[in-house]
Formats: C-alpha cells, structure tokens, sequence
C-alpha cells in the first residue's frame, strides 16, 4: 500500500489527516478518541487565558439538501484553565506517541507571556506549535488573533518573540481577512516561522431573523461577527494556499484548512501545496469516522497514480497556477451537445442566451420523437461558430457528459497577453487580431 505518512517540519505523522483547532479537539478525550479513529495529527484548541462563551454560538448556510454548506461561529478560544490543557496534551501524548498533537496558542502580546506560554507548552510534549494570529472575532477585539495576523510588523515580531525561547518547530495559522494572505506568509516567515498554516476563518454575518430582526447566531437578541468557514469557503482557501505556495519569500511547509471534507478535497490542498490538512466543519458535521474514507480514498488514488508515498503529491499542481496575463489567448474549446443524452431541459439555452453569449439554438422537432421515453419538443444546438467556450452551458447541465468541450486547434501559436503587448510594442501598426494569428505584418 502506499505510504499515507508525511513529514512535517521534521515532526513524521501517520497520515496528512490533522483535526483543525477547535470545538473537536477540546479535549483529551475527543482527541483520543479521534486517534483510534484514525486520524493522523490534531490541533488541540487555542489556549490561552479562559474565556466566557456564549450561548449560542453557530449559525449555518444551507444549500437545498446539504445542511451546513456554511458555518458561522462566534465561539472563542479554550474555555478550560491552562494546566488543564496541558497535563490532557501530556496524556495523548503518553498514549499516541506516533500521532501527531500541535498546541495551537493565544496570549496577549507581551514577550514574556508568550515565552512562558512556550515553555510550558513544550514541557507538556506538544510536536508543534501554532500560534493563532487568524481568530477573527471576540479574541481580535482583545488585541489577539486576527490582531495580529492583519498587521505584518506584528507578525513579525511575535513569531520572533516564540521562536527566540522555541525548540519545537512554530507554526503560524494566518487571518483570509487581509488583502494579501501571501504577504503575510511572508512577514511570518521573517520572524522565523517554521511553517504557516491557512485559512482561519472568514469574517461574516450568517443570516438574520426576518421576525425578530436579530442576526443568527442570536445572544439574547442581538449578534455580532463571527468565523466562517465550511465547504463554502474552500475555493477560496485553495486561491490563498497556492497564492502562499508559489511565494518567493516563504518557501516553508503549509498545513492547508477551509472547507475540506473528503478525501478529494485534501488530495487538491496538497497538490496546491499543502503538506498537511485539517479538518473541522466536517467532523462536527458527521464525527471522527470520515477519516476512514479519507484514508481508504486517498490510498486508492495513489496507487492508481501509481505512486508509493502522498509526499510525492505535494505542490504537484503549484507550477500550473499563472498569472491571467501568460494564458493562451489562442486556446481554443467549443461545447458538444449528445443528442442521445439530452433530455430537452433547455437549461443550457437560457444558461447561453441570458447569461452568456447567445451560442446556442433551439430546433424544432416533431411530436413523437421520443428520447429516453420523453417527448421532445426542442433540442438545443450549438452555434459552433460563435461558441466562446465559457463552459456554462457545460455546468447547467443536469445530464452528466452531456455536454462537453472539445478543444479547436485553431492553428496559430501561443499567444498570451503579456506576449501581446510585447508584439505590440514591436509591431504598432498590426491589429490585435493579425498579433494573435502570429503576423507581424498589417494587413492593407
């Protein structure tokens, strides 16, 4: 079977599957029982000074049959005394000591209260450490958290501060709420960081009550902003990854977080980077036991890629992220539409005319032309000539391969943006047009 192990920062785990810091890893009996479940690693949630919850705490999207798409938090760090976290990480420990347990930290922003935090949490046998610069709500109001991670100086200077007493390798967990996640990788990185994981949560409001006017999820009336996260960020934690991964100034190991729920969602996090994942929403969704699909799955996928060991995937995908301005201007697709499989929704069609580019037709067809036992009145056609090969009409589609793109070789060379502003520059005189057919002469 091949290798599911990694490591990390030197620290070797069984598998890329980690448990994110939060309501799943708050005890040492929740982690514990997540190890036999087989999970790899777990981020045990944030310490720090004790906090008062409140009462209630998510709110969640739901998309037509999927509940929780997306889940809204206002819950903070540990509620439990320090001494209590750490003597339950030194119990894992004693008991898991192949499996993986970061202590992810929050303190205020003196440098000795964060090199007695350190130490101590050493002492207790942590592998890692994550120090949580993301936490977007109640904790940032406090000066922590998203306080931090929002400022590149701060960054800086606190990872600098841990490090200066660390003998654990020190991961940073960064804030989406910024301009440039990259940038601030990158600020870590300088205060020595030995690795970055992303993304914390977002900052949103849910929903709200159209009754009672009050947000969800509702305090006695009122709201405020809390922690997004869920399948709904995870196109968006996938851009941030992979915008840290191809940084120049960060080059260290990431542990990648947002909306991962399957086995296929972490193969994507890694092959963008990311040399661990975690995971949260969907194990307080449907419990520790998906993380034997995920290992089962993951353990399939490589031996059908024919490789002996996950590490082999990592960043796989990193050099085949570019900037919009080096894409082939001259790449060329068109859709197909199976007549045998349509089923005359006519989706693709009012996809194409209202919202795209008017590529497609309708043909009339006689009554009593049955197709899969319906009776069609229109079938769809493509405007080959005119298809821009946006792929909505491909997305709408109900019927699997239904429709699909085909490429058309146009027969004319690479031709990105950035190379069309050098052709240009060279040949001012030539259109836009005879540029991208590969003139360099205007045509009279």
């Amino acid at each position: 079977m091949p290798d599911l192990s990694i490591d990390f920062c030197g620290v070797r785990s069984p598998n890329p599957f980690w448990l994110a810091s939060g309501p799943p890893t708050n005890t040492a009996y929740q982690i514990m029982r997540a190890f036999d479940a087989g999970w790899g690693g777990a981020v045990w949630k944030t310490i720090g000074e004790p906090i008062i919850n409140t009462a209630s705490r998510y709110g969640s999207i739901d998309l037509k049959n999927e509940r929780m798409m997306g889940l809204n938090n206002i819950e903070l760090i540990s509620d439990r005394p320090i001494d209590v976290n750490l003597r339950e990480i030194a119990e894992v420990k004693k008991r898991f000591p192949k499996n993986t347990v970061v202590a992810s930290l929050m303190v205020e922003s003196k440098r000795e209260t964060w090199h007695d935090i350190v130490r101590r949490t050493e002492d207790a046998g942590a592998d890692l450490l994550e120090l949580n610069f993301g936490c977007p709500h109640g904790m940032s109001e406090r000066g922590m958290g998203a306080a931090v991670g929002q400022v590149p100086e701060y960054a800086t200077m606190i990872t600098g501060w841990v490090k200066e007493v660390a003998r654990t390798p020190v991961i940073v967990k960064l804030t989406p709420n910024v301009t440039d996640i990259a940038h601030m990788a990158a600020a870590a990185r300088a205060g020595g960081a030995d690795a970055v994981s992303l993304v914390n949560t977002f900052n949103s409001l849910v929903s709200v009550d159209l009754d009672t006017y009050a947000p969800r999820p509702s305090v006695g009336g009122l709201g405020s902003h809390g922690g997004y996260c869920g399948p709904a960020v995870k196109p968006i934690a996938l851009h941030m990854v992979s915008a840290v991964a191809k940084h120049p100034k960060v080059k260290i190991p990431i542990s990648g977080i947002g909306g991962i729920g399957n086995w296929r969602d972490a193969v994507e996090f890694i092959l963008l980077g990311s040399t661990s994942v975690q995971v949260c929403t969907a194990a307080m969704h449907y419990g520790f036991r998906i993380v034997r699909d995920m290992i089962e799955g993951l353990e399939n996928y490589l031996e059908d890629k024919g490789m002996s060991s996950v590490m082999e995937l990592v960043g796989k995908s990193v050099p085949r992220i570019e900037d919009w301005g080096n894409l082939d201007l001259n790449y060329k697709i068109i859709a197909k539409i199976d007549a045998g499989k349509c089923i005359g929704c006519n989706l693709c069609y009012i996809a194409c005319e209202d919202g795209a580019h008017q590529c497609i037709r309708v043909e009339e067809r006689p009554r009593g032309d049955l197709r899969h036992g319906v009776d069609l009145k229109h079938v769809p056609h493509v405007l080959e000539d005119e298809c821009v090969g946006c792929n909505l009409c491909a997305l709408v589609c109900p019927v699997p391969d239904c429709i699909t793109m085909v490429q058309v070789d146009t027969g004319r060379p690479h031709m990105s943006w950035k190379q069309l502003q050098e052709a240009r520059g060279k040949s001012s005189q030539c259109s836009a047009e005879e540029l991208l057919a590969g003139s360099t002469k205007p045509h009279h």
